[in-house]
């Protein structure tokens, strides 16, 4: 078979190469408490989107900084009583998608809310307030800053865990049946959100981004969604005079160092092929989970979609 990263019995003992911060608990500890002392201010309109088995809302609420995020939030006509919920994430630089794309979930009985990256390509706001470049790439924001507090990707995580909170407090959703899922920087925020919201009871995260990030940069991936990992050293430390202090910083947000936290049951699809998000930094994350997992492995895809997997996740999550 052919490969473009470690063979797979190396794959699932591989302990990931970016360095974690001393205080990456702390940060983290601190980081929730900012949360949880934000008011939401959560509005809800109709949407213009409706359907025979949905109600369809757009949803608002601010998030730290003050950001004003937006979600699609959708709940099923035909079901009484509390229900499972799941909240979406989409991919790096992308939006929450369709409507129509979440009625799968919805006829199952699930409510569902989709979240837009604040900064990306949905209505979510991003008030910034950091210092150092907004040139291309939003995995360097805020790098740059003496606090390390205004990492952008802290923000976006924290709002994660704020969606999934707002979804749990829904009073039609049973808080103690409430999944995530997503694909690529969705992957890596469905690994952020169970981390930071433990009453996740399952995640679904395919190709998982935002992992070991000296790896991806070790292995001459710094490009396409990393690129900004390249335009950071060739724009601002182009002899790499700082690239220990760089790669300690970028671990306060690398997914492998939340992944201990996840409380859920993970179920983790992962392409060998792929050289967007490379196997071995998935697994970096994956194998620091101590909750239940698997990983489902396909062989020959990259970053891609990938056969049967929401098939496997529906029938995983029916009956929840």
């Amino acid at each position: 078979m052919p490969q473009i990263d470690l063979p797979l019995e190396e794959l699932y003992a591989y302990q990931g190469r970016n360095p974690r911060p001393d205080d990456f608990d702390a940060y983290w500890n601190r980081a929730l408490e900012e949360m949880r002392r934000v008011d939401p201010q959560i509005t809800m309109e109709l949407a213009w989107f409706q359907s025979p088995i949905a109600e369809c809302f757009d949803l608002w609420f601010t998030g730290v900084g003050g950001s004003r995020l937006h979600a699609k939030y959708l709940r099923p006509k035909h079901v009484e009583g509390p229900h499972p919920g799941a909240v979406l994430f989409h991919g790096y630089s992308w939006h929450s998608g369709e409507w129509s794309d979440k009625l799968g979930l919805v006829a199952e009985g699930f409510s569902v809310l989709a979240l837009d990256v604040r900064g990306q390509g949905g209505p979510s706001e991003e008030l910034g307030g950091y210092r150092g470049t907004t040139f291309y790439g939003h995995i360097i924001r805020g790098v740059d800053d003496p606090d390390p507090d205004k990492l952008l990707y802290r923000q976006i995580y924290l709002d994660t865990a704020q969606a999934a909170g707002i979804l749990m407090d829904m009073p039609e959703v049973d808080p103690d049946r409430v999944i995530a899922s997503g694909w690529s920087q969705g992957g890596a925020l469905t690994l952020a959100c169970a981390a930071l919201e433990p009453r996740i009871k399952m995640a679904f995260p395919v190709y998982p981004f935002l992992c070991d990030w000296k790896r991806v940069w070790e292995m001459d991936l710094a490009k396409s969604a990393y690129q900004a990992l390249r335009d950071y050293f060739r724009m601002f430390d182009p002899r790499h005079e700082r690239e220990d202090w760089f790669w300690n910083k970028m671990g306060y947000i690398d997914i492998q160092h939340l992944a201990p936290r996840i409380r859920a049951e993970v179920v983790m699809a992962t392409g060998l092929m792929d050289d967007i998000c490379p196997p071995s930094t998935q697994f970096a994350a994956f194998n620091k989970i101590q909750s239940k997992k698997e990983v489902v492995i396909y062989p020959d895809y990259t970053h891609e979609g990938l056969p049967g997997f929401n098939d496997r996740m529906l029938e995983t999550i029916r009956g929840l």
